[in-house]
């Protein structure tokens, strides 16, 4: 690997063990094996550096929500259904437990987004990105053919889903939300939306 690959690699596991706040450049380069002229030089600043280590973790926390990975299958529901929904979330679900410093520094930053305006400015871009990619997950349609308007819609929805399963999740995983009954809520809702006139 390059300095680059070994900055983002070290920074990773710098926000793993302490978080975006406690996170010094030094500590990167100490784990990265790199020097402090490295940060400036590839990614501009530490605060971007650990922006896009944070990106990267995200992104590969969400390869793991795909129903088939790691089975090397794929969804056995159909796209759009509420089968579909539940395999979804229930992967998503079952990578809770692996993944819950990765949701703990999400909270880190978004309890000192305030504070942090130029980090706030890079992870308001990175939501964007985060709701093209939930939604191929449960349409089956490619990430690059999904339309805006699906989007700032869908994305949205599933997102929100997926933040508040987070909350509950990280507070006390015995009472939160499995997909079973998320999936049964939906499945309520939109029959309840079917008699509405």
């Amino acid at each position: 690997m390059g300095h680059r690959e070994d900055l983002l690699e070290g920074a990773k596991r710098c926000l793993l063990d302490k978080g975006f706040l406690r996170t010094t450049a030094r500590d990167i380069v100490k784990e990265s094996g790199t020097n402090l002229a490295s940060i400036g030089y590839h990614y501009g600043s530490k605060d971007a550096l650990l922006v896009a280590a944070y990106v990267s973790l995200i992104e590969g926390m969400g390869d793991r929500f795909d129903p088939g990975w790691g089975t090397g299958g794929t969804t056995t529901a159909p796209a759009g259904s509420l089968e579909r929904f539940r395999e979804v979330w229930g992967n998503v679900i079952r990578t809770l437990p692996e993944s819950r410093p990765i949701w703990l520094l999400t909270f880190e930053l978004i309890l000192q987004g305030d504070r942090l305006p130029e980090v706030r400015k890079l992870l308001v871009e990175a939501q964007e990105q985060g709701r093209s990619g939930i939604v191929p997950l449960f349409t089956g349609v490619p990430e690059d053919e999904v339309d805006p308007e699906t989007v700032d819609t869908e994305g949205r929805f599933y997102q929100t889903l997926l933040q508040g399963l987070m909350v509950q999740w990280l507070f006390d995983p015995g009472s939160a939300t499995d997909a079973d009954r998320l999936t049964e809520g939906l499945r309520r809702v939109m029959e309840g939306a079917g008699k509405t006139p």
